[in-house]
C-alpha cells in the first residue's frame, strides 16, 4: 500500500503529485467562461450575481462535530489501486482523526491525526509512528492546504474560494461561478434553485504546472436541515493520472465526539 501521507490526500484532497481524467457526465464543462451580462441594467446584473455568491456561500456547512464512514475506489496510471474504508471524525477547528482499512480484508493499516499546526501518523503493518508538522504535508503533496482546507474537503464545502468572481453565467438550469485565489481559478457549478455545489474544477495559476482537479458532488441527502453530498468523484492531473470515488456510507453531524489518539509504546518513530 502507498505511504500513508499519500493515502490520506488520495481519499481526502485532490493530490499535486497525482491525476486523473475520466469524463464525468454530469459536468457542465464550457471551453471557455467569459463575463456575460444577464440582465440589460448592469447594476441589477451585479446585485443578481452578488446574491447568487452569498446565497452559495451561505450554504457551506456549518458544524462542531463530524463522524462518517466512507467506501473509497481509485484508479491511476497503474491500474485500479487496492479498495479502503475511511473512517473519519472532525471536531471543528480542532482535530481529524482517520482511520484506514484495507476493505477485503478489514484490517486497519493506517491511522492519521492531524491538527491545526501537526500531524501523527501510525503505520500498524510496520509499528512505525510518524510526528511531523502540518507544513510537512504541503511539502509532500505540493498543494498550499491549511487544516481549514481539509476540513473544508471532507464536509463537502468548497475548497479554494475566493470572493474575486471572476465571471458570472448561467448554463440551462445552472449557475457557473468562477473565482480566483492566489493559487488556483476555480470554476464552481451550482444548482439554479438551492445554489448547491454540483461541480468544482480547479486550475492552477501557475501554467507550468499544468495541474488541473475536478470534484463532483452528488447524491445530496438533508440531514438535519444540511444538505450533504454521499457521492463525490475527484478526478486529478498533472504529470501522472488518478480517479476516485467516494461514497459515504454513514455520516452524522453534531453529535457527542471524541478522538483519543494512543501511539503503542513499542512503535518505532521515524
Amino acid at each position: 500500500m502507498k505511504h500513508p501521507i499519500y493515502l490520506l490526500v488520495a481519499c481526502l484532497l485532490f493530490m499535486a503529485s497525482c491525476s486523473s481524467t475520466k469524463q464525468i457526465n454530469k459536468v457542465i464543462q464550457p471551453k471557455e467562461l467569459t463575463p456575460v451580462i444577464i440582465n440589460k441594467d448592469v447594476e441589477d446584473s451585479i446585485a443578481k450575481m452578488k446574491a447568487v455568491f452569498h446565497q452559495f456561500t451561505n450554504n457551506q456547512i456549518d458544524f462542531k462535530t463530524f463522524n462518517a464512514k466512507i467506501k473509497v475506489d481509485s484508479e491511476g496510471a497503474n491500474g485500479k489501486n487496492q479498495d479502503i474504508s475511511v473512517v473519519v471524525k472532525i471536531i471543528k477547528d480542532s482535530a481529524i482523526w482517520i482511520s484506514l482499512s484495507a476493505t477485503i480484508l478489514n484490517v486497519e493499516i493506517y491511522r492519521v491525526l492531524v491538527t491545526k499546526d501537526s500531524v501523527i501518523l501510525i503505520n500498524k503493518q510496520e509499528k512505525e509512528v510518524q510526528y511531523r508538522s502540518l507544513d510537512y504535508l504541503q511539502e509532500v503533496t505540493q498543494i498550499p492546504f491549511d487544516y481549514k482546507t481539509l476540513e473544508n474537503l471532507i464536509v463537502g464545502n468548497p475548497i479554494f474560494i475566493s470572493d474575486s468572481i471572476s465571471s458570472f453565467r448561467k448554463v440551462d438550469n445552472n449557475i457557473l461561478v468562477s473565482t480566483i485565489d492566489p493559487f488556483f481559478k476555480n470554476l464552481f457549478t451550482l444548482t439554479g434553485d438551492k445554489k448547491v455545489m454540483i461541480h468544482s474544477k480547479m486550475d492552477d495559476l501557475d501554467i507550468s504546472r499544468n495541474r488541473t482537479a475536478d470534484i463532483t458532488y452528488d447524491d445530496y441527502e438533508m440531514l438535519d436541515g444540511i444538505f450533504f453530498s454521499t457521492s463525490r468523484q475527484i478526478s486529478v492531473s498533472e504529470k501522472t493520472k488518478l480517479d476516485i470515488k467516494m461514497k459515504f456510507k454513514q455520516y452524522e453531524f453534531n453529535k457527542e465526539l471524541s478522538v483519543g489518539f494512543n501511539v503503542p509504546k513499542n512503535y518505532i518513530s521515524k
